[in-house]
């Protein structure tokens, strides 16, 4: 999703007017997709992507908390957001809810207001977070992750990529083989929960890698360039100079003065 788009959000209540009446709020600001059940929702998945989810909790066929329980143990869907609206004034109804995985929960009757509010906060921390992590070498890869599936995923991500550096036939199609998912679950998945490609992410894990050996200190950079297959020490501090906004040697002449006392 560019920073432009407007979100697409899936919203889920089995009344109807309460439905039409969030969908009309929201319209304006957002794509809305509208289910009046969860197994219906669920099937939306086949065919559309969506960035955040708006679910009733007290629905027949499939309730919100088995809904949300469904979508974060699938791991093409878990990064998604979830919001459950309840008229459960409990503690314990709550306490459900987050172990189900919802990231919020808001109490019936609401404002409008109120869940719009919740809406920007959940789909804006995540792009403050990712572009954090984007610009800061020694951020780890969990922190883009929003929930705990996000950050195991991106970890295994991480793990892969880390394994094979030195391997100059390792790919897009080599990381989906081994993962058992075909490249465009692929593809759709790490763009969804990181907003990048495979191949930016596997770059992205090279520098980031590059970053721990120049604070470690002990390699020279054409060492370190080497070690991380790439071309030349040129090339490797031109990408680091691209994606970190400072050289290589700067990056680690920072880090040295970070570890000087100051008594």
């Amino acid at each position: 999703m560019s920073m432009n788009a407007k979100a697409n959000i899936l919203l889920i209540d089995d009344h109807a007017e309460l439905l039409e009446f969030i969908a009309d709020d929201l319209m304006e600001d957002y794509h809305i997709t509208k289910a009046s059940n969860g197994v219906e929702a669920y099937a939306l998945f086949e065919h559309e992507n969506f960035d955040l989810i708006v679910s009733d909790v007290m629905m027949p066929d499939m309730d919100g908390f088995e809904f949300c329980e469904k979508v974060k143990t699938n791991m093409n869907l878990a990064h998604i957001p979830i919001i459950l609206l309840t008229a459960k004034n409990t503690l314990e109804s709550k306490i459900k809810g987050l172990e189900y995985g919802a990231d919020a929960y808001i109490e019936k009757p609401f404002s409008l207001a109120f869940l719009r509010a919740q809406i920007s906060s959940l789909l804006n921390n995540r792009t403050r977070v990712r572009e954090f992590f984007f610009k800061n070498p020694t951020s780890q890869i969990q922190q883009i992750g929003q929930n705990q599936s996000d950050k195991e995923f991106l970890m295994k991500i991480e793990e892969i990529i880390l394994e094979n550096l030195d391997n100059s036939q390792f790919n897009v199609d080599k990381m989906a083989d081994i993962l058992c998912m075909s490249r465009p679950t692929l593809y759709r998945k790490i763009n969804v929960v990181s907003s990048l490609s495979p191949n930016e992410l596997i770059n992205l894990t090279r520098l980031r890698r590059s970053a721990e050996l120049l604070t470690q200190g002990k390699l020279k950079i054409y060492e370190i360039s080497n070690l991380l297959g790439y071309s030349s020490a040129q090339h490797f501090s031109r990408n680091f100079q691209k994606q970190f906004g400072l050289s290589p040697s700067e990056f680690q002449n920072k880090q040295n003065n970070k570890d000087i006392p100051l008594d």
